[in-house]
Parts: structure tokens; C-alpha cells; sequence
């Protein structure tokens, strides 16, 4: 086909489209779509057949779906993460929807006007759609990053249903509290997506589809509790005290902490901060005064700061062990179990070490943190602290349920 025939059958293709969406499909007739891209009918009849015919084009070439489609495929090679190149694929579809909110307007509240030919145009164009999401998932399903009870197509299929579904309601409904906003229906549909998705024998790839952060439940310590462990690690010395108020006051991962060196404290009368540098990235966050409701120090006398203050010796980490080197994570284990040795949570659980992160974040969130700044300090993704989000609106709930009950009727 000749570079003149392609340009006239883009030309027709776009000027479908923008008649479509601006009159509705019924409305338009194919001698206005000829006159439009300025050739006649017969060229219109000749590349499309009629006006079912041209529907089905702008539906299965429309460049944006078409380049979506082909560039999720190439993020089967490598696989990278599942989850966000699922994510990054719903966030375009419904950004290149918005596009064109007339259009799809028009064909769902004209559909049933449509005759057989056009529904099957629309049907067809749909099928074209999934065709490229089945074969990304066909592709890491058989590479072993996704394992499934499902195929490809019913998994591609439910991902669009959704996808559409969703433009549906945001271009016809208004006022709708179905959800907070676009980011909420985003990290849902994609968690469920792959959550439903999964069999019971599969838990394990759940954690490789987010880099093997995701969170299924929450359990923060309570602040009597907190302040406890905080207690018994401060009658262990000086260092002890130090670590256990990183963590809880900072939010660190036992991992970050044992990377942490002297140099990576910053701190004036304004505020105290820590730098946390791993390859490829480097962050800030603060070190938190106040823990729960009580305060340990300020920013320039806190327990960190004593600790570094008392230090002789010119090692660069800024925990050591009794023998004076670097503490390692399993040091820092021993520390925490004999801190909260006898303790226990709600649960009747032993108090875990990685529950001073999750008490936290779930603090930060408590005290008006935006969520989007909790991810610049944690350099997690919205979709793993999306637990975080829904048990501080759970702690919330209940406090504010408490404060109700203390109201005389």
C-alpha cells in the first residue's frame, strides 16, 4: 500500500473519530466523514466498506490503544514488576480514554441503536484490545513471574471489563462515591486483579509481583506498648536506647538502620534527619521527637544523639556491637527480643522488630501526613502503603467513635 493510500485511511480514521465523539456514531453520516478528510465517499467505501467498517478501524487502530498495547507486551522482556507495568498500562488506557470522552459516551448510549454489524464492529474492536494484555500475560505467565488458575485471555478480559468499566461510570455518572479518586480505583483494581488471580499454592509470587513489598495486613503496637519497649531498651545503655528510638521514631527498616553511618545524620534546631542511601537511591527522613503522644528529647538532645556524642572509637556505622564493630541484623534481632522479652501485643503475639516500622507509618498517617509524602520518605509505592492508609482510617474511626461516646446525648 502506497504512503498516499496509509495517509487517507489515517485521514479518514481521525476524522471518524472526532465526528463520532462530537455528533454520536448514528448521527454521522459517511459523506461527512469523506468531506471531513477531504476525499469522497467511494475512497470511504473502498478502504473501510461502510460506516460499520470504519467504526471497527477507529476502535482497532486508534494509534494510542495500538502503541499501549505493544508497549505493555515489550515489558514481558524482561519481566520486570508485574504489578506496575499492570498499573502503568490501566493509568494510560484511562488517560487515552479521556481523550476522547465523547466517543465513548456515544457508543455505549447509542449501542443499542447500533445494528448486529455495528456491536460486532464493537465487539471486535474490544477483542483487538485484549489481545495485547493476553499476550503480556501470556508471556510471564510462562516465564513463571505469574502463576494462575486462569488463561491469559480471561485474566486480559477481566482487566479491560474493569478498565472500561470504570470510563463508563467517570464520562456518564457525576457525583459518584464509588471512589475516593482515580489513584484509589487504580491500586485496587490492579491489587485485586492479581490477588483474585492467584491460586491458593501461590502466595510466595505475590510478593515478587510488587518487588516483594506488598502488605497484606497491618499490625502497629499501641502506644503503651511502645513507650515499654522504649523503656526497657533505654535501661540497656545508651546505644540501646538509640536503637530502639530510630526505630520507632523514624520508621526504618532493621536493614536500613545497620546501613545507616555517622555521616548519614543531619540534624539543627529546626528538625533532625537521616539520610538513607541504597544503590541506585538515596533518601531523607526525619527522626521524630514525639513517639505516640510523648516526647523523647528535641532535635538537638535526643537519644541518637547522645549515643553518637559518647562514641571515642572512629568507626563509620552508627551502631556498633559490644565488641565494637558494626552491629549486623542479627545483633540488632537480639537486641529487640530482649527488650520486649515478656511483652505482648493485642494479638498475644510477641512484639516483631518489623512492627516498629508499620507503628510508624501508621503514626505519620494519624498525625496528617499526605500519602504522597509518605512515599518520598519511605520510597515505597502507593499500592504498599495503601494498607497503611486503611488501618489509620481505622484507628481514626475508632477514636472518633470513642470521642462521641464521651459527648453527653
Amino acid at each position: 500500500m502506497s504512503s498516499h493510500l496509509i495517509s487517507t485511511r489515517q485521514r479518514l480514521i481521525q476524522a471518524a473519530l472526532e465526528l463520532f465523539s462530537a455528533q454520536g456514531v448514528s448521527a454521522t453520516t459517511t459523506r461527512q466523514i469523506a468531506e471531513k478528510a477531504e476525499v469522497n465517499e467511494v475512497t470511504l467505501f473502498r478502504n473501510f466498506g461502510n460506516k460499520h467498517g470504519l467504526l471497527l478501524a477507529v476502535l482497532e487502530e486508534s494509534a494510542a490503544f495500538k502503541d499501549l498495547g505493544e508497549s505493555l507486551v515489550r515489558r514481558a522482556t524482561p519481566p520486570g514488576n508485574v504489578y506496575q507495568a499492570l498499573k502503568d498500562y490501566a493509568s494510560d488506557s484511562l488517560h487515552a480514554l479521556e481523550r476522547v470522552p465523547e466517543f465513548v459516551r456515544s457508543v455505549v448510549g447509542e449501542a443499542d441503536q447500533f445494528p448486529a454489524e455495528n456491536r460486532r464492529a464493537l465487539g471486535r474492536g474490544v477483542t483487538e484490545a485484549n489481545r495485547y494484555v493476553a499476550q503480556y500475560l501470556a508471556t510471564v505467565i510462562q516465564q513463571g513471574h505469574l502463576n494462575t488458575y486462569l488463561p491469559a485471555e480471561k485474566l486480559a478480559s477481566l482487566l479491560n471489563g474493569m478498565i472500561l468499566g470504570y470510563a463508563v461510570i467517570e464520562f456518564t455518572s457525576e457525583f459518584h462515591e464509588l471512589w475516593e479518586d482515580r489513584d484509589d480505583f487504580l491500586e485496587n483494581l490492579v491489587e485485586l486483579f492479581l490477588h483474585g488471580a492467584m491460586s491458593s499454592s501461590t502466595e510466595s509470587a505475590i510478593n515478587s509481583l510488587q518487588g516483594g513489598f506488598i502488605t497484606t495486613e497491618v499490625a502497629d503496637l499501641p502506644a503503651s506498648l511502645v513507650h515499654e519497649i522504649l523503656q526497657q531498651a533505654r535501661k540497656w545503655g545508651v546505644r540501646d536506647y538509640a536503637l530502639a528510638y530510630v526505630l520507632f521514631g523514624a520508621g526504618l527498616s532493621a536493614t536500613e538502620i545497620i546501613g545507616l553511618e555517622r555521616s548519614h545524620q543531619i540534624y539543627d534546631t529546626q528538625g533532625h534527619f537521616l539520610q538513607i542511601t541504597i544503590p541506585g537511591f538515596v533518601r531523607q527522613v526525619p527522626v521524630n521527637q514525639w513517639i505516640l503522644g510523648k516526647r523523647y528529647g528535641s532535635f538537638t538532645n535526643n537519644p541518637l544523639i547522645k549515643w553518637l556524642k559518647s562514641r571515642k572509637d572512629t568507626q563509620t556505622a552508627m551502631f556498633l556491637n559490644e565488641t565494637g564493630k558494626p552491629l549486623s541484623e542479627l545483633e540488632l534481632q537480639t537486641r529487640w527480643q530482649i527488650w520486649s522479652d515478656g511483652l505482648l501485643t493485642p494479638q498475644g503475639q510477641t512484639p516483631a522488630v518489623a512492627q516498629a516500622q508499620q507503628t510508624w507509618r501508621v503514626e505519620m498517617l494519624m498525625r496528617g501526613i499526605s500519602l504522597e509524602n509518605l512515599i518520598i520518605l519511605t520510597g515505597c509505592d502507593r499500592a504498599q502503603l495503601q494498607p497503611y492508609v486503611r488501618r489509620a482510617k481505622e484507628k481514626a474511626a475508632l477514636e472518633q467513635a470513642t470521642r462521641l461516646d464521651h459527648k453527653p446525648g
